[in-house]
């Protein structure tokens, strides 16, 4: 009974109904695009993107050039990269959110709870801060996150370990603990150095979440990440769906606890690391998709994950198009326009619900 309350009963319980869920997503993620490329400080005549997209992608002028070599790049080289990211950033952000979830086996959790992006914002802080890793080039800010991230999972695991084993409690409050060291280094980093210089305002703009610094080449690296993340994690989503119920339920019914709870840190790492490195800190989007994904399409992963990935792109679209016109010719911190929309939710989602899952070790 209790297996069935939540793998089974989802809202759209027909295949039919599910497609059609998906197919409006990817229809308003097609109308966001196209509204998202047109808002901007400079206006653009719509006419204007379709054509010079199809120009830019086959290689030559399929239609006439009627626009100015400035409306081009600004269209090419700015806010078409800039959307692909958002949705690429949103739909990454989901995904650690639904993994932090089944790890945790709380509704509540999301990318940052284990310290994660603290460690990737204190490795990427340190490198716009003190420009190190200056011979990766364009990617050093991404080594420098990366990094972060890896040894702050690794001092969270370390910690949480009891008797070579490690508890999904024990992992939360390591977690808690290691962003909380992490986020502490960030900030002394930034008040040692002086606090009227640029690398300052770079960095604590940065922290907020911000996707002005969109570029093909970091569309292509996150994509590539996200795509491989993706895959993995749509694999072995009859595990996590198993792993809700708890880990001795787990071990009965055949699965290795052990080596999925190292998959799901792997890839939670890796993908966290990567979207910390191009946008800052961006919170609350994996609370809150996983959340409005599972009210529509239930909590069975192999429906989960795709809808999520659609959903969360959407939202993070929408949000960075706001982030442009709210306090127009200046952009407000993507960081803040999700967590108006997310923190509001949190609070009723508790006020309401509580936790979906109980936590089990």
């Amino acid at each position: 009974m209790h297996k069935h309350s939540i793998l089974q009963n989802l809202p759209i319980k027909k295949r039919s109904g599910y497609l059609l869920f998906c197919s409006v997503l990817i229809l308003l993620i097609m109308g966001a695009f196209i509204i998202s490329a047109l808002v901007g400080s400079v206006n653009i005549r719509p006419d204007w993107i379709g054509k010079i997209i199809v120009n830019k992608t086959v290689g030559r002028d399929i239609f006439a050039k009627a626009w100015k070599d400035t409306d081009e790049s600004i269209i090419w080289t700015i806010r078409i990269p800039r959307v692909i990211l958002a949705f690429l950033v949103g739909a990454g952000l989901s995904l650690c959110g639904i993994l932090m979830q089944a790890l945790t086996k709380n509704s509540l959790a999301d990318p940052y709870v284990l310290g994660i992006s603290s460690g990737a914002s204190a490795g990427a802080v340190f490198v716009i801060m003190y420009g190190a890793f200056s011979f990766a080039g364009s990617y050093h800010i991404m080594v420098g996150a990366t990094i972060g991230a890896v040894l702050s999972i690794m001092l969270a695991m370390k910690v949480s370990a009891v008797n070579n084993r490690i508890t999904s409690t024990q992992l939360v409050l390591a977690g808690i603990a290691v962003s909380a060291l992490f986020t502490a280094l960030t900030n002394f980093m930034i008040y040692y150095r002086q606090t009227g210089s640029d690398k300052v305002k770079t960095a604590l703009y940065w922290m907020m979440g911000s996707l002005s610094g969109a570029t093909w080449d970091r569309m292509f690296y996150i994509a590539s990440v996200c795509a491989v993340c993706t895959v993995l994690i749509y694999l072995f989503s009859g595990s996590l769906d198993v792993l809700l119920l708890g880990d001795d339920a787990a071990v009965t019914l055949g699965v290795n606890i052990r080596r999925i709870k190292i998959c799901i840190i792997i890839l939670c790492t890796v993908l966290t690391g990567a979207i910390v490195s191009v946008s800052g800190v961006i919170g609350f989007v994996g609370l809150v998709i996983p959340h409005i994904t599972r009210s529509f399409v239930g909590s069975k992963h192999s429906r989960l994950i795709p809808a999520a990935v659609l959903l969360g792109g959407l939202f993070l679209i929408l949000c960075d198009a706001v982030s442009r016109v709210a306090v127009s010719p200046s952009e407000l911190p993507l960081g803040v326009v999700t967590s108006f929309f997310g923190a509001p939710f949190f609070l009723a989602l508790i006020r309401k619900n509580g936790n979906t899952f109980r936590g089990r070790n």
